[in-house]
């Protein structure tokens, strides 16, 4: 295999999937990580140059880590680990929910971070290896909506910058990536997500496109290792007071 290699997390859906047809426009060999949508993932990949589906629980951390040294074995230029996978479910501030939370530091958090660990550890790549670890404009636009799913992310935020300050090869990265409102989330509706997506200092709904091109910049490991790009029109900027689902319903 000429191609270098990319892994996308949660890669057929969503973001994941214009993430995955991005890196395959670019000539990229994409390997389509999803956890039980094993049909839609192969659809897609049937549709792109140069791809692979590999299934996992990632709340399985033991099972994820696994996964990541099969490929490490069998790729022969695996440059980047795109950490998208995450999941997204409700409790407050005022009252946590342990389910809620325990999925949410797994899946968000650590499973992410023991990827990243292996990857580092046990990938082959001439050109370097990129971590690029999605996080969220919360980090620094919090409200009290999304607890567990919130704190998960400012822990992938940190281990980022210590995965970074770890690394001893100099044409190493490890990034992050904060995206804002993109797409409906949650049980949003879309008529909802046309008012709280322009919620950010430009008004402008945020295309997914740019959050895509912004992982394949950074796949080039242009910048300093460590460091975080927000796509979000500017809403990383503002302080809202609830999560934009909410704040488009009143």
């Amino acid at each position: 295999m000429s191609k270098p290699a990319v892994l996308v997390t949660g890669g057929a859906k969503r973001i994941g999937a214009v993430l995955s047809r991005t890196f395959a426009a670019a000539g990229w060999h994409v390997v389509i990580h999803v956890k039980d949508s094993l049909q839609g993932a192969q659809d897609l990949a049937a549709t792109l140059p140069s791809a692979e589906v590999v299934t996992c629980d990632l709340a399985d951390h033991a099972a994820a880590t696994a996964m990541i040294e099969a490929l490490a074995a069998r790729l022969p230029d695996w440059r980047v680990l795109v950490n998208c996978a995450a999941v997204f479910n409700l409790d407050t501030a005022q009252e946590i929910e342990p389910a809620v939370y325990d999925e949410a530091l797994t899946v968000n958090a650590m499973t992410p971070a023991l990827m990243a660990q292996v990857f580092l550890r046990r990938a082959r790549s001439a050109g370097g290896r990129r971590v690029i670890n999605f996080l969220d404009q919360k980090l620094l636009n919090p409200n009290p909506d999304f607890f567990s799913y919130t704190m998960a992310k400012q822990a992938l935020s940190a281990a980022t910058t210590m995965l970074a300050m770890a690394q001893e090869r100099a044409e190493d990265r490890v990034y992050g990536l904060a995206p804002g409102a993109m797409l409906p989330s949650f049980d949003q509706r879309e008529e909802e997500h046309e008012i709280s997506g322009r919620m950010n200092l430009l008004r402008r709904l945020t295309d997914p496109q740019e959050l895509a091109d912004a992982a394949l910049f950074m796949a080039s490991g242009w910048l300093a290792s460590g460091e975080t790009i927000f796509v979000d029109s500017g809403q990383h900027l503002l302080a809202q007071p609830r999560d934009v689902l909410y704040l488009a319903r009143q």
